[in-house]
């Protein structure tokens, strides 16, 4: 086993959100560990974002943007989370991503942001750098993380359990203090051993759990790890009934299902048949293709049941001309060629896909859970901002806020090291050497996957929840049963906390028998 890794802060996961959090820690004079499961240190969620970050339109103001927020989010937002982020947001995008790190967004010939508007929001808006938004402030951030004297990285390690004193200390009287987290149990991908590190706060920045679901525009490690984890530890998590599917996914037999930005749609793009037709007006006469994403997905989902379809394509040739096309979506246009679609001149095929969860582990104002030292900032957490579906553009600007948050809130409240009882806990203990067998591993994957998307995808019944609760709680017994047994790797940590995601997703939706946002019961 290895020594035990210190600092005062670990984090878990570098996008926008725990990336902003480790920045601001380390200006503040605190040593932040970095842990990632990817070999790169920049990969996560928010690189692979393409469509924007909500900046300040022309006339715009707080209360037209929480209005917006507030209309997509199904009537169940938190209030006091929609006024932060409406005031503070902007602000922090022109602080931190503009005049700092000098992330080149779009602009105009006056040298003004080129602000583009999307689904839900009632102007143009949206900061966008082409259609890789999230790439350029991902990369921009890490490369002011890397130049940090207070900042280090562990890439290749999984995040096993969060270190917990009443679950895991030597002590057994532990059990009957408040819940509280002293850093994580930490994978080495590379050689098999489990790092303890320990911390005077851990921050969850673990990205969302589309992985579950057999269509996602998620990339590979968005398996719930860091839900889970906090589930396991007592964590409050709410609100996961809500997950939302993306209306345009790329969609062809032979490809991986990507996003398609809904800047197209912002940009004049229209969702149509096979002959052409737009269908939208039929389903939302007043926003048409620009209605908020629950509203478009199903009805996507509709149109494709009532034709008896396998998809539906949206048209940019009729619409966007072919100069703008190639300017504003060069990521888009290049993927598709690689699949023999000219957004130029075809229609292209798009089905919806799960993208964004809108619940996760509850946290204040702050980003602070209700186990002590414990935060989470991004997709991972529920700060009541998104309701029952997201408003477009606001995921990237929530960990922004948060992750500001968290770690200002974190610099003025660590208690001393003294006061944590990192010798209360031990090494690891290894419970099996078997070699997991990567074919049980990838099947069972499958399995979560396929339940998922027809049992609790776009449209649920009690009959299909109650189906995928049986079917996920034999999945759980065997997993767990394959991972006591097994040497651990980072496919079958990944497994065990799929299992348990799908499995509190499941739950969250049977109890649930409103149709609101992105949960819809028949």
């Amino acid at each position: 086993m290895s020594d035990p890794i210190e600092s005062d802060v670990l984090i878990l996961g570098c996008g926008i959100a725990g990336g902003t959090t480790a920045l601001e820690l380390a200006d503040a004079g605190l040593d932040v560990l970095i842990v990632t499961r990817a070999a790169e240190i920049g990969e996560s969620n928010t690189y692979w974002a393409q469509g924007g970050i909500i900046f300040k339109g022309d006339e715009d103001a707080p209360e037209l943007l929480g209005r917006d927020i507030e209309n997509a989010g199904g009537g169940i937002c938190r209030p006091e989370a929609v006024e932060i982020l409406a005031r503070s947001g902007p602000r922090l995008v022109q602080s931190l991503l503009i005049d700092r790190l000098k992330v080149p967004f779009d602009r105009r010939s006056d040298g003004r942001l080129a602000l583009g508007r999307e689904g839900g929001h009632s102007m143009a808006r949206i900061a966008h750098a082409t259609d890789a938004t999230g790439r350029a402030i991902e990369n921009a951030l890490i490369a002011e993380l890397k130049r940090h004297p207070k900042v280090r990285f562990l890439t290749g390690h999984t995040a096993v359990d969060l270190l917990t004193p009443a679950h895991h200390g030597r002590d057994r009287r532990a059990i009957y203090d408040p819940l509280s987290c002293v850093g994580a149990y930490v994978l080495d991908q590379a050689t098999g051993n489990i790092v303890r590190c320990y911390a005077r706060a851990t921050v969850l920045a673990t990205g969302g759990l589309g992985q579950i679901f057999l269509r996602t525009t998620n990339p590979a490690g968005s398996r719930g790890d860091g839900l889970a984890m906090a589930y396991r530890a007592g964590a409050r998590v709410i609100n996961t009934e809500y997950v939302q599917f993306h209306p345009t996914a790329f969609y062809h037999r032979n490809a991986p299902c990507f996003l398609i930005t809904e800047a197209v749609r912002g940009a004049g793009a229209r969702l149509v048949d096979e002959r052409g037709v737009p269908f939208m007006e039929r389903y939302d006469a007043h926003w048409k293709d620009l209605a908020p994403r629950d509203v478009v997905a199903r009805s996507i989902h509709a149109e494709m049941l009532r034709r008896g379809v396998t998809n539906v394509y949206l048209d940019l040739r009729s619409y966007i001309p072919v100069e703008r096309i190639r300017a504003e979506f060069p990521e888009m246009l290049r993927s598709c060629l690689e699949y023999g679609f000219d957004i130029t001149r075809d229609l292209l095929p798009v089905v919806p896909a799960a993208h964004y969860s809108c619940g996760g582990v509850w946290v204040d104002d702050n980003g602070l859970s209700t186990v002590q030292r414990l935060y989470a900032v991004g997709e991972v957490s529920c700060t009541g901002l998104h309701g029952a579906n997201r408003l477009a553009s606001t995921s990237l600007l929530e960990g922004l806020v948060w992750g500001h948050r968290a770690a200002r809130h974190m610099s003025e409240n660590l208690p001393p090291r003294e006061a944590l009882p990192f010798s209360e806990i031990p090494e690891w203990r290894p419970t099996g050497r078997v070699v997991p067998d990567l074919a049980l591993i990838s099947q069972d994957f499958s399995s979560i996957k396929h339940i998922m998307w027809n049992y609790v995808g776009l449209v649920r019944t009690t009959r299909r929840l109650e189906r995928a609760i049986r079917d996920l709680r034999n999945l759980e017994v065997e997993g767990e049963r394959f991972y006591r047994a097994a040497a651990l790797t980072d496919d079958l940590i990944g497994l065990r906390n799929a299992i348990r995601v799908a499995l509190i997703v499941t739950f969250a939706a049977w109890e649930n028998h409103e149709s609101r946002g992105c949960h819809y019961r028949e």
